[in-house]
């Protein structure tokens, strides 16, 4: 790859990790819920998930959906399904005690996996495959990989440390009520490019 390559690969990891979407508003909102500590799984598996996911869509699964365009529109219904869950559980979640350990955030195992099922992690993935691994060389795929890698932690933390700062504001019960509200709604707008594409 070269270097002009690599910068615009860098860009685009950059601007598709920082900007709003399922992963940044659920993490801003267990910031807010949870502290940044608590988060610290659910970061990781943001992460990490979505670099399995370039991985093995580099790997060939991508080649799997292109046989199959039926499984695209399985995958959207059951994507905005998932969404529509999680903004329900978002907009009802009772207020937690931080220093108690009751209310769990997301764990690394289901924040990794939420990446299956989220619009904006294929989205990005299947450009980052097409875009910047023509060849689909292994080695491509992992200095994809690994540029979203070294990119998107620190923008998944940057969300989190974000909601955890809220949290100085969302001190009474109904301005954190009406921020998870908020937040499930915001959830729930992200589809709106999934559902009307």
């Amino acid at each position: 790859m070269d270097f002009d390559l690599f910068l615009a690969l860098a860009l685009f990891a950059f601007v598709s990790s920082i900007t709003p979407g399922p992963n940044n508003l659920m993490l801003m909102t267990s910031g807010a819920n949870f502290g940044f500590r608590r988060t610290i799984p659910h970061m990781l598996g943001v992460g990490l998930g979505f670099v399995l996911m370039i991985l093995l869509l580099g790997a060939g699964l991508v080649r799997l959906f292109d046989a199959f365009p039926v499984a695209y529109d399985l995958l959207k219904a059951v994507s905005v399904a998932y969404l529509l869950f999680l903004a329900y559980k978002i907009a009802t979640a009772a207020p937690v005690d931080k220093t108690a350990d009751v209310g769990s955030p997301m764990t690394f195992l289901q924040a990794a996996a939420f990446q299956w099922v989220n619009p904006k992690a294929w989205a990005m993935a299947l450009t980052a495959i097409s875009a910047y691994t023509p060849s689909q060389s292994f080695g491509s795929v992992l200095l994809v990989g690994a540029v979203f890698g070294a990119i998107n932690l620190p923008s998944v933390g940057s969300w989190t440390l974000l909601g955890q700062q809220l949290a100085r504001i969302l001190t009474n019960r109904t301005r954190l009520v009406a921020f998870n509200w908020t937040m499930a709604a915001l959830l729930v707008a992200s589809l709106y490019p999934v559902i009307w594409s």
